[in-house]
C-alpha cells in the first residue's frame, strides 16, 4: 500500500489514474485504541473523523489504501507481541499523509503488526491533523495540488501541525507510565515515522524531555535538509528511495547534521521505491526496510539480546 502523498501525486496527473474510487468506510483497527486525552470534550456530530477506502488503478497496477482525515481526538492503538517472544522494546508508529490524512494501514497497522510479530511492542499513533474539506473530491483536489507543487521543488513543503508533535509526546508519556502493564522497558521506547510521520517523529526527538522523548527514531522518507541537532539527540535510522518524488533531491543534510553532532545515524538510500513505500515496495530493495530497522535495533542492544 502506498501513502496518501503518493496517491495525491498520481491524482494530480489525471491521465495517470485510469480508475479512482474513494468510499466512506467504518473506522478500522480502533477496537483497542486508547485516547491520549480522555477528558477531551466530545466532538459534535458532523465534525468527527472520516475514514475512507481508496482504490486507484494505473495501467495494470492497482493501489488500495485505508486512510483517515479530520482527526480531532488522537489515540494510540497497541499491538503487543506474544509474551514468549517479547523483547521489551517498544516503538510508536506515526503514519504519514501531509498532516491532511493518515495512511493507517500501509504506514500504520501493517508496520505495527510486523514489529509485534518480531517481539517489539508497537503503538499506532493517530494524531491530530489540519482540517480538510469533508467532500471526498474536494479533499483529493487539495492533496493533489499540494504535492504536485512540492514535487516540482527542492524545498520542503510548508506542511505542519504542531498538535501532531504534542500528540506524539503525550503518546510516549503514556507508554512510559504503563510500561509495566505492557512489559516494556522504559529505556527502550522509540518511534518510527513515515513522511509527515517522520517529521512528527523528528519533532518529538528534538522537543521531547524525559519520558516524552523517544530513545531512538526511525526516520522514513522524511525531508532530508540540514537541521540543528542537539548534542544528546537519539540514534537515528534513516531510509529514503533515491527516486523519491519529494525529498530525494535534497541530498543527505539531516544525516550529515547527525554526524556533525557526533550522534549515531544509519542511512539506507534505496535505488528505487519512490515516496510512500511503507513496509516496502515489491520488486525493490525497500522490501528490506523493516528487517533492516530491526537489525539496527538489535545491533544497538535495543532488543535485549546483547
Amino acid at each position: 500500500m502506498r501513502s496518501m502523498m503518493t496517491l495525491a501525486l498520481m491524482l494530480a496527473t489525471p491521465a495517470m489514474a485510469q480508475d479512482v474510487r474513494m468510499e466512506t468506510v467504518p473506522s478500522q483497527g480502533q477496537e483497542g485504541a486508547i485516547a491520549l486525552y480522555p477528558d477531551q470534550p466530545a466532538v459534535k456530530a458532523g465534525n468527527d473523523e472520516q475514514w475512507s477506502s481508496m482504490h486507484v488503478r494505473i495501467g495494470a497496477n492497482s493501489i488500495d489504501n485505508i486512510m483517515v482525515r479530520n482527526v480531532v481526538r488522537p489515540t494510540i492503538t497497541p499491538y503487543l507481541p506474544d509474551p514468549a517472544k517479547a523483547t521489551g522494546a517498544a516503538v510508536v508508529v506515526a503514519p504519514g499523509g501531509a498532516f491532511l490524512s493518515l495512511s493507517m494501514t500501509g504506514e500504520g497497522s501493517d508496520i505495527a503488526r510486523w514489529l509485534a510479530d518480531h517481539g517489539v511492542a508497537a503503538f499506532v499513533l493517530k494524531y491530530r491533523l489540519n482540517e480538510t474539506p469533508r467532500d471526498d473530491q474536494a479533499f483529493l483536489g487539495v492533496m493533489g495540488q499540494r504535492f504536485a507543487a512540492a514535487a516540482q521543488s527542492n524545498a520542503t513543503p510548508e506542511v505542519k501541525e504542531p498538535r501532531a508533535t504534542q500528540d506524539a509526546l503525550q503518546a510516549l508519556a503514556i507508554i512510559h507510565s504503563r510500561a509495566a502493564d505492557w512489559h516494556v522497558d522504559p529505556a527502550r521506547i522509540g518511534m518510527i515515522g513515515f513522511s509527515a510521520g517522520a517529521m512528527t517523529t523528528l519533532n518529538a526527538a528534538l522537543e521531547g524531555k524525559g519520558d516524552q522523548r523517544p530513545a531512538f527514531i526511525g526516520y522514513i522518507y522524511g525531508p532530508m535538509i540540514d537541521i540543528a541537532v542537539p548534542a544528546d539527540a537519539p540514534p537515528m535510522f534513516n531510509a529514503i528511495a533515491m527516486d523519491d518524488g519529494l525529498f530525494a533531491r535534497q541530498g543527505f543534510g539531516i544525516v550529515e547534521a547527525w554526524r556533525r553532532a557526533k550522534r549515531p545515524v544509519e542511512l539506507h538510500a534505496y535505488e528505487r521505491g519512490d515516496h510512500g513505500f511503507g513496509a516496502g515496495r515489491p520488486g525493490t530493495t525497500t522490501a528490506m526496510l523493516l528487517p533492516e530497522f530491526l537489525a539496527w535495533m538489535d545491533m544497538r542492544g535495543l532488543l535485549g539480546t546483547r
